[in-house]
């Protein structure tokens, strides 16, 4: 196991959203010194991910030992396919510009957010996949290319860098402090259909769970490794929305046919996916494993905190 668990100055790439939020707090619980690198006024490092010559100017002078890439386009859930291609060029040109600017500033660790489907959407069946399974095929139509080719590219990236320790994190579905709040509203006003198949499970994580892995990336992971991050229940987006809805005390979300979900193709897309990962690889060299074994368990503790 590699250990890196002295403190460290951390470059983060996405430190103002949601999950850039989770895992600054979890870094610098940990005694780790973060810096925030994104467009808004809150971050230490300001600079655009897409704008090399800017990014490369806005590090100039600065040291980190680490530097993680967060970034992320998306302010809502993504429910067409064309929501999701600022983010994918953040996974491909942005990636490749702070793989620059890592080197720039000296950083020997370059840790990336990656995701579940990355693995491919559709039916993957009832077998949990595994580091060792393909990542990045070839998608099915030009549209899903796109995204897989962007996550593909991303790790690559990551992981062919010269000079850098690059490891990736497959996280399952967010949820959670941050996460779970923009499904309330449309919730409570009975506006948020869910396909009424039950067979379809995908894996979820929730917010602070996923910023503990970060940390431990950045403290063991291997170099050149990816480790799959979620909880032990997967779970169907009906279900983990029945769940919200019950916790909350909101009215049950109303159900429609998968098929008529197709003009959101990109949430069509996800609903219309199968699949299951097994985080042991996780567990056993990053020493993690989810507080919440189920997203029912974390909406539990996210309603109580609410209450406080």
């Amino acid at each position: 196991m590699t250990t890196n668990d002295q403190n460290q100055g951390i470059l983060l790439a996405g430190a103002s959203g949601v999950l850039g939020g989770h895992i600054t707090r979890a870094l610098t619980e940990a005694g780790h010194e973060v810096t925030g690198l994104g467009r808004s006024r809150e971050n230490g490092i300001r600079a655009d991910l897409m704008d090399r010559d800017a990014l490369l100017r806005a590090v100039d002078g600065h040291h980190f030992d680490t530097v993680i890439h967060a970034a992320t386009a998306l302010r809502k859930p993504p429910m067409r396919d064309r929501d999701m291609y600022a983010t994918d060029a953040l996974r491909t040109q942005g990636t490749a510009h702070l793989v620059e600017a890592a080197r720039a500033t000296g950083a020997r660790r370059f840790v990336v957010e990656s995701m579940a489907f990355g693995y491919g959407y559709g039916d993957h069946g009832d077998r949990p996949l595994t580091e060792d399974d393909p990542f990045g095929p070839r998608g099915g139509t030009p549209r899903l290319e796109r995204h897989i080719a962007a996550m593909r590219t991303k790790e690559r990236l990551a992981f062919d860098a010269e000079a850098l320790e690059g490891i990736a994190l497959r996280f399952g579905l967010f949820y959670g402090p941050g996460g779970t709040d923009a499904l309330l509203p449309p919730l409570r006003g009975r506006r948020l259909p869910v396909p009424g198949d039950r067979a379809r499970v995908l894996p979820w994580v929730e917010l602070t769970d996923a910023a503990r892995a970060a940390v431990a990336a950045v403290e063991r992971g291997r170099p050149g490794q990816a480790y799959n991050i979620a909880d032990h229940t997967p779970m169907g987006f009906r279900a983990h929305v029945e769940a919200v809805a019950r916790v909350f005390g909101l009215p049950e979300p109303m159900t429609v046919p998968l098929w008529l979900m197709k003009p959101l193709s990109y949430a069509h897309t996800m609903m219309s996916s199968r699949l299951r990962m097994s985080c042991a690889k996780a567990e056993h060299e990053l020493g993690w494993t989810p507080l919440y074994a189920s997203s029912g368990e974390g909406l539990a503790a996210l309603r109580s905190a609410s209450h406080r």
